[in-house]
């Protein structure tokens, strides 16, 4: 595990060489918008003209909405969508200076560094029905990924979407004949499986489940832990085997994308869609009693009903219920002269050794992420390490040395992100029953990742249940 090789000896247990890949060019200056700082800004003004003020300031609210929503990340969005739609009056009410909760997008020195390494699943069915992909720009990674162990980088290929790749897959001695074969029974299994019909499926750990399916340790250890620890940030594989099966799913029906402007790109389409005076940013809700908000400073408000949209932990507080887990992960960005690797793909720590989990070029994705000439890296160490940046980060240039040679040394630092609630913990027994109520008490309503599932489609999904309810309960 990466704690374990981490805090005992560092570096020891990381194979000696380079990883012998092509470092020539994938991108020319000409494939970059002529400017990003403006695309970049226009996105910002687009999305303050939406709710009525630039990221920073707060407004007036509308008088005597019906619906007071505490949060602007994806479900409170998705639920004033849905409000709107009807024509109910609502008010949401943000903490932070912009919109998206924890899916945000900043811009510095010409890039662009989403909040924390995350990726649109094309497949998601409550994205499909709310957003516009054509409109995103998608960007979509290569199917398939690399992975670092044995002392060299090799390449698992997607064979039902690369052109030629069943010789390849076949050919590859990354995983052995048996596991490709489970795989592909795995695939066709979930793929004949509604998602409800997963989310009723036996619940046990993803490790178990994928024991029990008879993968092997070698390849469960070099792909499924660093691959799903990515996506579930749990290294472990504790996490409930009906959510990995789900992202399984989802993953074999469609593909891993980012918008072209960035994972903020996604509020941002979504706040589009609301009435121009509806958000009201720099506002906190101190505290929740009956129909009644209390923001800090005192100021009262009141509503026929209230739904929390905040975060699991930010929920709780409000509502009065225990605090679920999180899972954390800290996200590093790094600018480089070159892409480390020749493929738009994800790159994975298969040997286990050193802080990095999993890591990818952005920019090969999505050009736009990145000035002409330079290349994003993003890397993901799971959970929120007790050092600082300097520290960290000199562990991951040391482990990316090990890796790529020398020229690790020369990437820059340019920003970091430490998440300590970047997912709720979803262990066996937390999807029971897939989707929780939304009502909590009369008039008051609860919705997020918290509610449904720990992804961008649960999230939404959860924002459309709670304007459901909200719109029966109104109509009585």
């Amino acid at each position: 595990m990466i704690r374990r090789a981490y805090w005992s000896d560092p570096w020891t247990s990381i194979p000696r060489g380079k990883a012998q890949l092509s470092n020539h060019r994938l991108r020319q200056p000409g494939d970059l918008p002529h400017d990003i700082h403006f695309t970049h800004i226009c996105l910002e003004h687009r999305v303050a003209a939406s709710v009525g003020a630039l990221p920073g300031e707060s407004r007036g609210m509308t008088t005597s909405p019906d619906v007071l929503i505490v949060g602007a990340g994806l479900a409170g969005l998705a639920c004033g969508r849905h409000l709107a739609d009807a024509g109910v009056s609502f008010q949401i009410i943000e903490a932070s200076d912009g919109l998206g909760g924890r899916v945000r997008t900043d811009e510095f020195e010409g890039f662009l560094l989403d909040r924390g390494f995350q990726v649109l699943l094309t497949a998601y069915p409550e994205a499909q029905r709310t957003l516009d992909y054509h409109a995103l720009e998608l960007k979509k990674f290569t199917p398939g990924a690399f992975s670092w162990f044995a002392g060299r980088m090799n390449k698992l290929v997607d064979p039902w979407r690369t052109p030629g790749g069943w010789s390849e897959a076949l050919r590859s001695d990354f995983g052995g004949f048996f596991d490709k074969l489970r795989i592909l029974r795995l695939r066709s299994r979930l793929r004949s499986s509604s998602i409800d019909q997963i989310f009723k499926h036996p619940e046990r750990s993803t490790r178990d489940a994928l024991v029990s399916s008879g993968f092997s340790e070698e390849f469960i250890h070099r792909f499924f832990r660093p691959f799903l620890g990515g996506i579930l940030l749990d290294g472990e594989l504790k996490s409930s085997s009906r959510m990995f099966e789900f992202v399984f799913k989802m993953l074999s029906e469609g593909d891993i994308a980012v918008p072209a402007r960035g994972m903020g790109a996604i509020p941002a389409q979504l706040a589009s869609h609301l009435p121009a005076d509806s958000i009201r940013l720099n506002t906190h809700a101190e505290s929740l009693h009956e129909n009644e908000l209390t923001l800090t400073g005192g100021e009262s408000l009141r509503a026929r009903a209230i739904v929390v949209a905040a975060d699991g932990p930010g929920a709780a507080h409000l509502v009065g219920e225990a605090e679920p887990a999180s899972r954390s992960v800290t996200c590093f960005y790094f600018s480089a002269d070159e892409p480390p690797v020749p493929h738009p793909m994800l790159v994975l720590n298969g040997d286990g050794a050193g802080p990095v989990n999993n890591f990818a070029v952005i920019s090969q994705i999505a050009p736009s992420y990145a000035p002409s000439g330079k290349s994003l890296v993003s890397v993901s160490v799971l959970g929120t390490q007790q050092l600082t940046d300097q520290q960290l980060g000199g562990f991951i240039i040391a482990q990316m040395k090990n890796w790529f040679g020398t020229v690790a040394s020369s990437w820059r630092h340019l920003k970091s992100y430490r998440i300590p609630h970047a997912q709720p913990q979803q262990l066996p027994g937390a999807l029971e029953p897939a989707q929780r109520p939304v009502r909590v008490r009369p008039g008051i309503y609860l919705c997020g990742d918290h509610r449904d599932n720990a992804s961008i489609d649960g999230a939404m999904l959860s924002g459309r249940r709670a304007a459901e309810a909200v719109l029966a309960d109104l109509s009585r």
